[in-house]
């Protein structure tokens, strides 16, 4: 069990970190989106909140790798009241040997996708999709198991193929209503609906199949990984459609569902990769989450959070993809990772060089990344500031500016930095520092990338700092 702590620094943390920083150690704060540790891969995220905690259940990536999912599921959760306070709690199902652990699905190798989690008489059920084979159905007296594998799920017999058969029940997603009764929703390209019997949760109710519960057609274009909930009486379908967490709602849990829109895209974000996620309120607020693409690929993907408003008509205004986590506002004079950009543009992308190490590459001539957002105070009377970068040196030289804001709308540049060759000749990290104007308020920070050499990476990013200094 690893618990991974991010508590607000005192000044003279601050200070620390900051003179750590600039000998390059990057200690920057994991309370940014991704929100889990940079060297962990949970997408599909399916947030549950039990007791005083919050859990995530999700599949399980690698870093580098040029396929969805893994052969394991973890599980992550945190306290109520410090949602940047993670505790891994290890592997919880294997379709292989893995450290150890012995193989819990006997009929299948292949790898787990998009599992879901609900609490039933006591139990905890953990529905685990497994590639090409049956849908597992595991049970805990815990959140974080240990996890018994009790059953495929059982569709009633002389039932079609698509109703039972392998490989089906992708993307599982269940509702358990007041009333007792208990759906499950599923399918990729498809979308399905059964009721479960309560008693077993494993066995499907003759009668209850419902195709195309949300359909293939525009509005919905439904794709894939349907999460239900019920919510002030509605029913809710977030689900994939596209680049968008989309979501429908009916006053019934079988539908007709209505198309309500999109609650947050992968446009302008990593990769254009596919998009999977569910709602959790925690503490009267609500939170999407979702994930996002590293390694140049539509692989390897790390779970993200946004908070979302619903209103009274049951309306969830969308929100953008941003750095925040789960937090309102990010601090810049704390080391920022690289790695929490959520605006991609002309190539750039996160990559895995090592578990603490995870810059931003392929920055090239007309690229850029955002980080959102920054709140920076107001300056002191004779304050000065400086914005210092970590990086190596690309290929190339050229040159990175510093916006604050979108420099495709409203930006403003309030600094430069030029490479040149001196910065590429050993791929050592290092810093630079510029002086830039005071900034108040809350902001988007941004860096663009100009080269007269198009296709050549300029520098990869590590990490960077804002300071504020008082003659």
């Amino acid at each position: 069990m690893h618990t991974i702590s991010s508590p607000r620094a005192s000044r003279r943390a601050h200070i620390l970190c900051l003179v750590l920083g600039l000998l390059g150690v990057s200690l920057a704060v994991r309370a940014a989106n991704p929100f889990l540790p940079s060297y962990e891969y949970i997408p599909d995220g399916e947030p549950r909140v039990y007791g005083d905690r919050l859990y995530l259940y999700g599949s399980h990536d690698k870093a580098g790798s040029d396929r969805f999912c893994d052969h394991i599921l973890k599980v992550w959760s945190a306290p109520l009241d410090d949602l940047n306070t993670w505790t891994d709690h290890g592997i919880v199902l294997a379709t292989r040997d893995v450290g150890g652990r012995a193989d819990d699905i006997p009929y299948s190798d292949y790898e787990f996708y998009a599992p879901e989690m609900v609490a039933q008489n006591g139990k905890f059920y953990l529905f685990a999709q497994v590639l090409g084979a049956p849908c597992s159905v595991a049970v805990s007296d815990t959140p974080t198991g240990p996890f018994r594998v009790i059953s495929t799920i059982k569709a009633p017999a002389g039932s079609p193929q698509e109703f039972g058969g392998w490989s089906q029940y992708f993307d599982p997603g269940v509702l358990i209503d007041d009333d007792g009764k208990v759906y499950l929703y599923w399918g990729g390209g498809r979308s399905y609906m059964a009721q479960l019997d309560p008693a077993t949760m494993v066995d499907v109710l003759p009668g209850t199949l419902q195709e195309d519960v949300i359909p293939q057609g525009a509005p919905f274009e439904y794709q894939e990984g349907p999460s239900p909930r019920k919510i002030g009486g509605l029913y809710y379908l977030v689900y994939a459609r596209g680049l968008d967490l989309a979501y429908a709602t009916s006053d019934r849990p079988t539908g007709p569902f209505t198309y309500r829109g999109a609650i947050v895209s992968q446009r302008d974000g990593a990769h254009g990769g596919n998009i999977h996620g569910g709602l959790a309120q925690v503490r009267g607020q609500w939170y999407v989450f979702y994930h996002r693409q590293t390694n140049n690929t539509v692989y390897s993907r790390r779970a993200c959070v946004e908070r979302i408003t619903i209103l009274p008509d049951g309306t969830i205004p969308p929100v953008e993809q941003t750095s925040l986590g789960f937090e309102e506002n990010l601090d810049p004079y704390r080391w920022t990772s690289a790695d929490i950009a959520c605006v991609f543009r002309g190539g750039s992308y996160v990559t895995e060089l090592d578990r603490r190490t995870h810059p931003v590459m392929g920055n090239k001539n007309n690229g850029a990344v955002g980080y959102k957002y920054f709140d920076f105070g107001t300056p002191l009377p004779g304050q000065s500031t400086h914005f210092t970068l970590q990086f190596r040196g690309g290929a190339t030289a050229g040159r990175i500016d510093l916006w604050l804001g979108d420099p495709l709308s409203d930006g403003e540049m309030i600094g430069s930095i030029a490479i040149d060759s001196r910065h590429y000749r050993d791929g050592s990290w290092r810093d630079i520092t510029i002086p830039v104007r005071n900034i108040s308020g809350r902001h988007a920070v941004y860096m663009t990338f100009a080269s007269d050499d198009a296709g050549s990476t300029i520098a990869d990013l590590r990490a960077f700092v804002f300071t504020r200094d008082t003659p």
